[in-house]
């Protein structure tokens, strides 16, 4: 394939995959139809655009193809799919109404959203199939992001998507009553997204800006729903803000060779100081709460004070460890204890960094961030020997190759 026909079809994949498949869902009132009728497309397209050229317009090309791909696995199986259950829509078909607009389609991504949060779906699988299938996140990183094997996580989707179809769930809007709990729901999926593309777990890419700026495109839409059904939504807007705040960063992760540069070598004028502004405003509107809505404010609190910090000593980790202590009582994740000890370090010295480690290798097995950080504790703390061992265990576990080669050229450093 062709360098520009590769990228195009990546592009495609990241920022088409969810429109595509919600229109795909409106018209068909089938998950599975829709979900291998897209991928179909997305395969013919691997084949056809290196020797045709790229269309001109890629999303209404892979919509055609994969309604053909959808309308001949009927015609295939009309027999059988006549006594299968389908989706109830709140639209009438498409041939009902006309064509759709392809750049006016938020709603039906909403629509395919709330769908993989229905209330009627396992909590566990609920986020995991909204990044399947509106993000089109492989099964493994889905699997890398909730901390389980990927058959586990496999198992998890295909469960779910029978359930949609069992169930008859309906691909809708939930009603006013209905909204707040599925909207939580839908705002960690986004924010799972959201960590795929800011921190991948495997492949060559510190940061995958399109998957992270698609999460962050996501929460705007939520944030517009939300504001035209008159609800507050201090969760989703604290959301938003983390993004933006994080995602501000992006273009100084990665040096001009492709390694990973740490916050403390980052070049803070290639920093997006636009978008901090906005995050810090959306921030500032946002009052201390509860639930998971406080969760996401406080994180939020220390993405603003990374982002405000004009020089690394500049940064007041005291505050940072407290913020990830508040953050650890309102979550008990073991990954925020990881981070919280990255903090405490910085603040209090490697030695009560490292004493915030003990009895994480259990919930945290398959962790290569956990060995990373204890081995560079132990680096500050004089135990040489002891940092090339966990330094060891990391890289053993790292999937991903620009993290790999910064934990090797570590390694040979000692």
């Amino acid at each position: 394939m062709t360098d520009r026909a590769s990228a195009a079809v990546e592009q495609a994949w990241q920022q088409e995959w969810g429109r595509l498949l919600g229109l795909l869902v409106g018209r068909f009132r089938d998950v599975d139809l829709a979900e291998d009728a897209l991928a179909d497309a997305f395969e013919a397209a691997t084949r056809t655009w290196p020797t045709d050229g790229v269309p001109s317009n890629p999303a209404a090309w892979l919509l055609t193809t994969a309604r053909r791909r959808a309308l001949d696995k009927l015609r295939g199986a009309d027999t059988a799919r006549r006594k299968l259950p389908l989706l109830v829509v709140d639209h009438l078909r498409e041939e009902e109404r006309g064509e759709v607009d392809i750049d006016d389609v938020g709603d039906d991504e909403l629509k395919l959203l709330f769908l993989a949060c229905h209330p009627a779906l396992a909590p566990e699988s609920q986020a995991a199939l909204a990044l399947r299938l509106v993000l089109g996140i492989p099964t493994a990183e889905i699997a890398r992001l909730f901390l389980v094997t990927e058959p586990t996580m496999a198992a998890r989707i295909t469960r779910a998507k029978k359930k949609i179809a069992t169930a008859g769930l309906p691909f809708a809007m939930p009603d006013d009553g209905a909204l707040g709990d599925r909207v939580e729901v839908a705002a960690q999926a986004i924010y799972l997204c959201f960590t795929a593309g800011y921190a991948p777990g495997f492949g060559d890419a510190v940061v995958r800006a399109d998957l992270a700026g698609e999460a962050i495109r996501l929460a705007r839409l939520l944030v517009r729903l939300l504001e035209r059904r008159g609800e507050r939504a201090p969760g989703v807007v604290a959301l938003l803000a983390l993004m933006m705040l994080q995602h501000s960063r992006r273009d100084a992760r990665v040096s001009a060779d492709g390694e990973l540069v740490l916050l403390a070598d980052q070049d803070r004028s290639a920093w997006h100081h636009d978008e901090i502004s906005e995050g810090l405003a959306l921030l500032a509107s946002v009052p201390a709460t509860t639930g998971r809505a406080e969760e996401l404010r406080v994180q939020a609190v220390i993405a603003a004070r990374h982002a405000t910090a004009v020089h690394p000593d500049g940064t007041d980790w005291s505050a940072i460890a407290a913020d990830y202590a508040r953050l650890e009582q309102l979550t008990g994740s073991p990954v925020v204890r990881l981070n919280r000890a990255v903090a405490v370090a910085e603040a209090d010295g490697p030695r009560a960094g490292l004493a915030l480690l003990d009895g994480l290798d259990e919930v945290l097995p398959l962790s290569h961030r956990l060995p990373a950080v204890r081995g560079e504790l132990l680096v500050r703390a004089g135990e040489v020997d002891a940092a090339r061992a966990a330094l060891q265990v990391a890289i053993e576990r790292c999937q991903h190759e620009v993290e790999l080669t910064y934990l090797r050229n570590r390694l040979a450093s000692l």
